[in-house]
């Protein structure tokens, strides 16, 4: 039995390669019953944002080449692209990952909260799909109890400063004045709610909102006064927007190269900012060749949430010491629980063997039966 953290992230993988080895939400289920019936895995979760893809797996052998081939084959990526940027952390290095991925302490953004929900999403997913057992299972709750310990007992996530806060503040060094840009939000979930308040509690001018379905859109817009629309009428507003920002699951890219030209003719080349959060990306590169138009991808944030890391090293100090004793705990658990069951089998063992039913003894015969009376057989003495 071992346990295995492997995939690739923001630091050991361009946008680029990231959304080549993403996994849609509606691929999910399908992909973890294919990990355990191809590979050794016999219990597996999968974890995939717009900064990491990762696996976690509880396997029968110490190595999980077979699960990387797994991986590059789904993506139709090669073995040797693949092996350039992942990571492969084993039994209590991989119990460590994962409880600094929870906490915060291995995001872009230093204490971020929303990698917590990602992974208990992913949990949650992986129960759907019948790959989760005992041994992840107990792996995923402890790795939460950690998360939710530095949570509450260090400032890991006071002043949170998110990629969407990061996004907003890009905007402001573009347009120093808000308060007469206009704004259009692709997307609907969780980063771009985010980015919506930050520009709402910045004074933005108007803010649209377009996502694939009206509803899902107006219920966001109606939180900070916004106005909802569908993809298709991304055309209509585009040339009203200074600002574009992006992030949706959609696997093809949804702003091309001759869309933001018209734009920029109707709005007589008045800058636009963008930035894409998305992974895959939502807007095309050839969009970041266009004059007056300044695109970001969320590699691209990287600098100003650096600015961010020197306020919460010592957060972060007391983070990594709370998440040692996590990974001290739930290995001490585990080596109980191995005992217990050697322990068990051993008394399995030992265990006497239940009586062999007894033989039912004839009837003995009372004294003179069945004695001959008649001459001897010939050769035999009386």
């Amino acid at each position: 039995m071992a346990f295995i953290a492997l995939g690739i992230n923001h630091k050991t993988a361009s946008v680029a390669v990231r959304e080549r080895v993403a996994f849609t939400p509606e691929q999910m289920v399908e992909a973890l019953q294919q990990l355990c019936r191809l590979t050794t895995s016999r219990e597996a979760a999968i974890l995939s944002t717009c900064n990491r893809s990762e696996l976690y797996l509880e396997i029968d052998h110490p190595t999980a080449d077979d699960v990387l081939a797994w991986l590059a084959d789904y993506h139709r990526l090669t073995l040797d692209e693949l092996r350039a940027c992942a990571y492969v952390h084993q039994d209590e290095d991989a119990v460590r990952h994962m409880m600094r991925v929870a906490s915060g302490l291995d995001s872009m953004v230093l204490g971020e909260p929303q990698i917590l929900g990602q992974m208990k999403s992913a949990y949650a997913v992986a129960r759907e799909a019948g790959t989760v057992g005992p041994l992840l299972g107990r792996l995923f709750q402890a790795t939460f109890s950690t998360a939710k310990t530095v949570r509450t007992d260090t400032a890991i996530g006071e002043n949170p400063v998110s990629v969407a806060f990061a996004a907003v503040s890009l905007a402001k060094q573009i347009f120093s004045d808000l308060h007469r840009s206009q704004a259009l939000l692709i997307g609907a979930g969780e980063t771009i709610t985010l980015v919506a308040r930050h520009l709402f509690e910045q004074g933005v001018k108007r803010i649209v909102v377009a996502n694939r379905t009206l509803e899902r859109a107006s219920l966001l817009a109606e939180q900070f006064g916004a106005h909802a629309v569908l993809l298709s009428e991304i055309p209509e507003e585009l040339a009203n927007s200074d600002i574009v920002i992006s992030s949706t699951a959609s696997q093809l890219p949804i702003l091309g190269k001759g869309a933001v030209e018209r734009a920029l003719k109707q709005r007589k080349h008045k800058p636009m900012f963008m930035v894409d959060i998305a992974v895959p990306r939502d807007i095309e590169p050839e969009v970041g060749e266009l004059d007056d138009v300044y695109l970001y991808s969320v590699d691209d944030l990287h600098e100003v949430v650096a600015e961010n890391l020197k306020s919460r090293q010592g957060a972060a100090q007391a983070a990594e010491e709370l998440v040692g004793s996590g990974v001290a705990e739930f290995m001490q658990r585990l080596r109980e629980l191995a005992a217990v069951d050697v322990l068990r089998a051993y008394r399995q063992r030992l265990r006497p063997l239940p009586p062999a039913p007894s033989t039912p003894r004839a009837p003995r015969r009372p004294a003179g039966a069945g004695r001959a009376t008649g001459p001897a057989p010939p050769g035999r003495c009386r």
